[in-house]
């Protein structure tokens, strides 16, 4: 217990704290710009780690993930751009409650659930990381695909129209198919252009399908006339917000810690799955997409939970939980250190700090986010002309500045025409980014699992992580028509 005590005596220390309040602040600001995101970030300022000692540099890095993944919800609410691909299930809430002019109890929600979702994960990260971490080791190509499929049948449940939700999720699974086979290299539908040799960069797309189409949609609005979004008032979520919330915190925090754990899972996974369980399990599922405060509470619970759990196979394993920690590895590596279950024999205080730091950069991300959400909110005082071209040129800036590549700002614009109409004629653009998101995951796994196993198709279905996935998919596709027939039954029964 002493030598703890002692491990957590550098943290203390004016320069470390004033770094990791730095990393976080930065790291919020540039969650909150569409296109720059954490990882971005991350990697742009490892280069400044290389003078600091192992904790004070190690925790500038992770002040800058776990704001940065917050900072994204910004744009989201205020502006209907996604800053980061992990707030974008944020947008199907907190834009509509913008729109009412709460903006600021909408970002208050945010910065709540970000906070106890990111609490809730780093007890979990202190207390549990060796055992935890364990699991991750389990998963293989049949349990990643069948933990894709479930994803996939978010779909049924976010599209109020299933038939249109379909046709918009099997749409993004054939785009997420552009560019080099996962097995086999070939390349599918680039049409001899080199850069969709990689797919469609998701960011761009992302940017587009989300931030483009509004601002398309927005110009419609002008020539109406609509009347703009009012004045922001507040900041806190109200005491109802709170009650209607606590299943949606919780069930998001537990899911984001539990994703975060699975390698190569990462926020957005866990965001959507979130949202779509606490939509599931609501007593009244028709208020979600309306600007409803347990939607943001179970998207931002849920992606920011993911931030510290993605350590846990990072430090016990050597494997990074998700792309940031990814480059939070060369972090760890520029320090001399080796991630693994030996780090935790020679290096304690590094890990104890690290457990710390990632507690202190959560206390900080609350602290900023509920002191800026004013300024944030100044946002929509803007001119809706004025604001509406400088959306435009964030769009280009972030579609641009993620690989310089030109392609890149043609894939952002032909996802923004293709959003466009998706909303004007009520497809679900939500349901296009989930199978852009596990689209992938769910074919490169297939493909492997079946070259592993010689073309056995039982091999999906046999080990228990895989039947816990499949089931879990049967029951999001088929529960709630169960749910439906039942209550009409009830309904219609004689007395």
């Amino acid at each position: 217990m002493m030598e703890t005590i002692a491990y957590l005596a550098p943290l203390l220390q004016p320069q470390v704290f004033g770094i990791i309040a730095l990393g976080v602040l930065g790291g919020i600001l540039i969650g909150a710009l569409p296109g720059l995101t954490a990882t971005m970030g991350v990697a742009l300022l490892i280069p400044l780690t290389f003078g600091m000692s192992p904790v004070m540099g190690l925790n500038m890095l992770i002040g800058i993930y776990i704001g940065g993944i917050y900072g994204g919800c910004v744009s989201s609410i205020l502006l209907r751009t996604p800053g980061t691909p992990a707030s974008a299930a944020t947008v199907l809430d907190g834009y509509p409650m913008a729109a009412r002019g709460e903006a600021g109890r909408a970002l208050g929600m945010a910065t709540v659930a970000s906070t106890i979702g990111g609490l809730i994960a780093a007890v979990v990260l202190a207390t549990l990381a060796p055992q935890l971490a364990g699991i991750a080791l389990k998963f293989g190509a049949a349990e990643y695909f069948a933990l894709a499929l479930f994803g996939l049948t978010i779909i049924a449940s976010l599209s109020g129209d299933l038939l249109k939700g379909a046709i918009s999720g099997v749409l993004g699974i054939l785009i997420s198919t552009v560019g080099a086979d996962p097995i086999a290299g070939v390349m599918r539908y680039t049409f001899g252009i080199q850069g969709f040799a990689s797919g469609f960069a998701f960011t761009p797309a992302l940017i587009g399908l989300f931030a483009l189409s509004e601002v398309f949609t927005q110009i419609e609005r002008m020539a109406k006339q609509e009347p703009a979004v009012v004045l922001v008032k507040g900041r806190w979520p109200s005491r109802q917000d709170m009650r209607d919330s606590k299943g949606a915190l919780v069930r998001g925090s537990l899911i984001g810690t539990l994703i975060g754990i699975i390698p190569g899972t990462g926020s957005g996974t866990a965001s959507w799955i979130s949202y779509n369980e606490a939509r599931r399990s609501s007593k009244t599922p028709e208020k979600f997409g309306t600007g409803y405060a347990p939607g943001i509470a179970a998207t931002e619970s849920a992606n920011n939970a993911v931030c510290a759990a993605a350590l846990i196979p990072l430090l016990a394993l050597g494997i990074p939980g998700d792309v940031v920690t990814a480059v939070l590895m060369g972090g760890l590596m520029i320090q001399g250190l080796a991630p693994g279950p030996m780090l935790f024999q020679t290096n304690p205080d590094v890990i104890v700090g690290i457990f710390g730091g990632t507690f202190l950069a959560t206390i900080f991300m609350f602290v900023f986010g509920m002191a800026l959400i004013p300024v944030f909110a100044r946002i929509l005082m803007v001119p809706r002309r004025l604001l509406t071209m400088s959306i435009v040129i964030f769009c280009y800036i972030g579609a641009f500045s993620i690989n310089l590549n030109p392609v890149d700002l043609y894939t952002m614009v032909g996802f923004g025409v293709l959003g466009w109409g998706m909303q004007k004629f009520g497809f679900s653009q939500a349901a296009l980014c989930i199978a852009l998101i596990l689209g992938p995951m769910m074919e490169s796994n297939l493909r492997r699992g079946m070259l592993q196993t010689g073309d056995n198709i039982l091999a999906f279905i046999s080990g228990p992580i895989t039947l816990f996935f499949l089931g879990l998919a049967l029951f999001s596709l088929f529960g709630p028509v169960i749910a439906r027939h039942l209550a009409q039954a009830r309904i219609h029964k004689p007395n």
